[in-house]
């Protein structure tokens, strides 16, 4: 290490004995898959109770109101559980914003609910590293920052949502307001395994499209009908081969049908896009109402969309460059190499660059194989991760963060 002063090495050390490991395995321990509201709620009070150790204020947001569609058409309100709000020194002159998420893609019924350890550095489990692992580095970095008499200089927001693995529909609201006049933001998402973390990143966007044709008898009357199946069909070869360099398609399911001597009636096709630029996201949103409106026309059925472009594409601009930048001098002084590539995943990252704050969304645990049965935590990246958050923290306290990045 180089460069660190008495009063970094202090904080450094006091990240670092956290008891973040301990901290991964009990709330790992809790399913809290996005629509488990009762995991969830248990997962919301663990967090309040361990944030509570920082000043300021902890609070459960509710969850705003936001609809689904269901198979059979139905749009209804969806339940989404509560958010961890803390405000910290909010008439701080420099105010940052920090963010992670609570759920999984786990739900209550799937079959990967237990850790197991494959080696001696190496954990097994449900979120340990997407992202309760970034949970624990997050509290560490800020409680090793509040032991210095610097943080009176910074004040700074956490907002740790119930549904960001579902594209955080319930809390976008929230992250919006607590992104308001902030100078950066740290987002705990993990990191690759070899630390490299996310640049630029594309944009996302969820449709639904309810498709309304006409039954009719499959052998007697089959012409009579309108298929809405295959209607949804139709449109989603369309979508997927009108994609291209500028955005992606994934026609995912579709929901809907009748028995076989029956021409359906109903169907609703769920797809992705994913942009990698606001141009794109233009032009895929007209791709797919152009789309739309030749197979109704063609297949004389009604469609009716449902959904938007919920996260904006997130580019590497000049701004975010320099907050990188001011990672990386961290990781250098800490003997950590820093490097960054763009990605088509997507975060609440994207929501918070798109309120003109620069962020790295990346700052949590390195593992890997995140969302599936494989999914791992290198747990000595805790302490590793821990220690560049609070080295990051304490100098943006005392004002190295680079000219021209204003709020």
């Amino acid at each position: 290490m180089s460069g660190l002063s008495l009063e970094e090495e202090a904080v450094l050390e006091r990240a670092a004995a956290a008891p973040m490991l301990d901290q991964v395995q009990d709330w790992a321990a809790v399913n809290s898959g996005s629509r488990n509201l009762t995991g969830l709620s248990r997962m919301a009070g663990l967090l309040a109770n361990a944030f509570a150790a920082l000043p300021g204020n902890v609070a459960l947001r509710e969850a705003a109101q936001v609809e689904s569609v269901l198979p059979d058409g139905r749009v209804v309100p969806a339940e989404h559980g509560r958010h961890l709000h803390l405000s910290v020194r909010p008439d701080a002159p420099l105010r940052i914003l920090l963010t992670g998420h609570m759920d999984t893609v786990f739900a209550v019924d799937h079959s990967f609910q237990q850790q197991r350890w494959i080696d001696g550095t190496t954990l097994n489990g449900p979120g340990v590293a997407d992202m309760k692992g970034g949970l624990a580095v997050m509290l560490a970095a800020l409680e090793a920052l509040e032991s210095s008499p610097s943080a009176r200089a910074l004040g700074y927001e956490v907002v740790i949502n119930s549904d960001e693995e579902v594209g955080s529909p319930s809390s976008l609201p929230l992250i919006r307001q607590a992104a308001t006049g902030k100078r950066a933001a740290f987002t705990y998402e993990p990191a690759l395994p070899d630390g490299t973390l996310a640049g630029a990143r594309a944009g996302s966007g969820n449709f639904s499209v309810i498709v309304s044709g006409r039954s009719a008898h499959a052998g007697r009357n089959p012409d009579e009908g309108r298929n809405a199946l295959l209607a949804a069909a139709d449109l989603a070869l369309r979508l997927k081969a009108a994609s291209g360099a500028g955005f992606s398609c994934n026609p995912a399911r579709i929901d809907g049908g009748a028995p076989n001597n029956v021409v359906p009636d109903h169907a609703i096709l769920r797809v992705n896009f994913r942009p990698k630029t606001p141009e794109d996201e233009t032009l895929a949103r007209l791709l797919l109402d152009q789309a739309i409106s030749a197979v109704s026309r063609e297949h004389e059925v009604a469609m009716h969309l449902h959904g938007s472009f919920g996260r904006p594409p997130k580019p590497m601009d000049a701004r975010a460059e320099q907050l990188f930048g001011l990672v990386r001098r961290c990781g250098a002084d800490l003997g950590l190499p820093i490097g960054w590539r763009d990605t088509g995943g997507v975060c609440d990252g994207n929501n918070i660059a798109a309120c003109g704050v620069p962020v790295v969304d990346t700052m949590g645990v390195r593992g890997g194989n995140i969302h599936s049965d494989q999914e791992y935590l290198l747990t000595d990246s805790l302490a590793e991760r821990a220690r560049l958050s609070a080295l990051a923290l304490l100098r943006i306290a005392g004002g190295y963060l680079p000219e021209g990045m204003t709020a």
